[in-house]
């Protein structure tokens, strides 16, 4: 079982940034993938950015530029910084982690709310 745990969130005016953090604890495998995700209410969750256990990272076009996710200095802890942030990017923000032999869908954090406004 994993379990994971996101912070950082909050309200921020456009143009402004935020780092989200996500810890994770519990049975991870040396080879995982992490995940930031997002869901604006009415809107279908968005994949934003994933970093492997190897340092490898993916980014939407929609972030791209924008946001950079890395692995902190804690152990088991990914970061998502988010700059130039604009109303657009008001959401629930979540963390998620596949690893071989967990679910399919991987383990999920409960998510952090991010709100962009003046």
């Amino acid at each position: 079982q994993v379990q994971l745990e996101e912070s950082g969130g909050g309200l921020v005016q456009p143009g402004g940034s935020l780092r989200l953090s996500c810890a994770a604890s519990g049975s991870i495998s040396s080879f995982y993938i992490v995940g930031w995700y997002r869901q604006a209410p009415g809107k279908q969750r968005e994949l934003l950015a994933t970093i492997t256990s190897g340092g490898t990272t993916n980014y939407a076009d929609s972030v791209k530029g924008r946001f950079t996710i890395s692995r902190g200095n804690a152990k088991n802890t990914v970061h998502l910084q988010m700059n130039s942030l604009n109303p657009e990017d008001t959401a629930v923000y979540y963390c998620n982690l596949w690893r071989v032999g967990g679910p399919s869908n991987g383990y999920w954090g409960q998510g952090t709310q991010v709100t962009v406004s003046s």
